[in-house]
């Protein structure tokens, strides 16, 4: 929206109508599809609405390269939702007939996987790998100090920063 003077009235608008046209033609560059760089480019417009209602600054010095970094994190969002998806869709199909959840269970089975694939995306590799190798490998503290070859009080503190973070996304 406008105010009387014609000057967009507030920093998104200004964002938007400034470089909406720059950003879809960025990605359509980058994905050479006119339809999926429209609408991630409406997606990162919509995640900087997100950030203004949360109260986060969204002013910008380059507002291209604010744009273009928040779009590539959104198409590697994306990317790895469909890697995910399809690594998962592999895995249902190589299962015997009477094992196969019924879709409904695929639906929730996959988006506890996508929850478990965003908490692990925001960790440190290190604490990644020790909270893996705890959880879905079953070791212990000091088996997984030895592989990754330090002390257990750093896998207890990778640990408690994993559970950490799996509280903080849960609470959200």
């Amino acid at each position: 929206m406008s105010n009387s003077s014609g000057q967009p009235s507030s920093s998104i608008e200004y964002l938007y109508t400034q470089h909406h046209g720059w950003l879809v033609n960025w990605l359509r560059h980058k994905l050479a599809n006119v339809e999926q760089a429209a609408d991630l480019a409406q997606d990162t417009f919509t995640r900087l609405l997100v950030a203004e209602r949360d109260g986060k600054d969204i002013a910008a010095r380059e507002p291209r390269a604010f744009l273009a970094t928040i779009a590539n994190r959104l198409l590697i969002n994306q990317y790895q939702r469909r890697a995910l998806e399809q690594a998962y869709l592999e895995a249902l199909a190589a299962l015997p007939e009477p094992q196969v959840p019924s879709p409904e269970d695929q639906l929730v089975i996959f988006q506890a996987l996508q929850a478990v694939d965003s908490m692990l995306s925001g960790l440190p590799r290190p604490v990644c790998r020790a909270f893996l190798l705890s959880q879905v490998d079953g070791l212990t503290y000091a088996e997984i100090a030895q592989q990754m070859n330090v002390t257990p009080r750093t896998i207890k503190r990778y640990m408690a920063q994993a559970f950490t973070q799996c509280i903080l996304l849960a609470d959200s």
